[in-house]
């Protein structure tokens, strides 16, 4: 990998470096994206079940496609690009991650600080008292109710159709404000706030890097543009911020 000794100096001296990763640093580790014909699952597409309406008319075929889900996903393994990431975390105090992933993997790579913006497959909230805890899939196989209020749980996700969180929101247009450094990850800019935090980093000054196997919704904000695997490129690329 060339990188200028101009920029290599920039790297080390800058403060705030935020990450925002998408569907396709999961894929390096064979996580299917669930859009296209890898989203087909019985013949229903991701759109198709990943919505309240969906879980209001037949939450029993939404929990058998997302217990499918988490069964697949429990297999899967970080990768290069995650365990870089987690290292960066180790080295940089002013290090940040906000994920569009579902899947956990960052966790389970040592990541601490981070901002899981649609959620968590493995964990449940429950759909009236709003308590959240870890999935147990073995549980869940045999009842979906909520262990507190014993209403119906369902999967702690964001889907189509819903509203982000105000405070997680909050939290990464202010970490989206004050980076310096902004890596865009595995991401194609199909979704509109991701693509929103990097526009607002970039009109605050931020230099974004997008490592992308082809050019993104992000691409137009992007000053250093990196393509290819990013469990590739970040463990090479990571040891000039530290």
């Amino acid at each position: 990998m060339q990188i200028s000794s101009q920029l290599i100096e920039k790297f080390k001296n800058s403060k705030n470096i935020l990450a925002l990763t998408g569907a396709g640093i999961s894929a390096e580790s064979g996580v299917p994206t669930f859009r296209g014909k890898e989203g087909l699952w019985k013949e229903y597409r991701a759109e198709e079940l990943a919505t309240p309406q969906a879980f209001q008319r037949d939450p029993k075929l939404v929990w058998e496609w997302y217990l499918w889900r988490i069964e697949l996903i429990s297999n899967k393994s970080p990768n290069p690009a995650h365990f870089a990431l987690a290292e960066l975390e180790k080295k940089r105090s002013d290090f940040y991650l906000i994920t569009q992933n579902v899947d956990g993997l960052h966790k389970k790579s040592g990541s601490e600080r981070i901002i899981e913006i649609h959620g968590n497959i493995f964990r449940n909230k429950c759909t009236r008292c709003s308590k959240t805890y870890d999935s147990d899939p073995s549980e869940l196989k045999n009842s979906t109710e909520c262990r507190n209020c014993k209403s119906l749980v369902r999967p702690d996700v964001l889907w189509f159709g819903e509203s982000y969180d105000t405070d997680l929101l909050n939290q990464a247009v202010y970490l989206a404000e004050k980076s310096e450094i902004v890596f865009v990850i595995g991401s194609s800019g199909a979704v509109g706030i991701p693509v929103e935090l990097a526009r607002i980093a970039k009109e605050n000054g931020a230099f974004v890097i997008e490592i992308n196997i082809d050019p993104s919704g992000y691409s137009r904000y992007s000053d250093l543009f990196l393509q290819g695997k990013a469990g590739e490129i970040l463990p090479e690329l990571i040891p000039y911020f530290v």
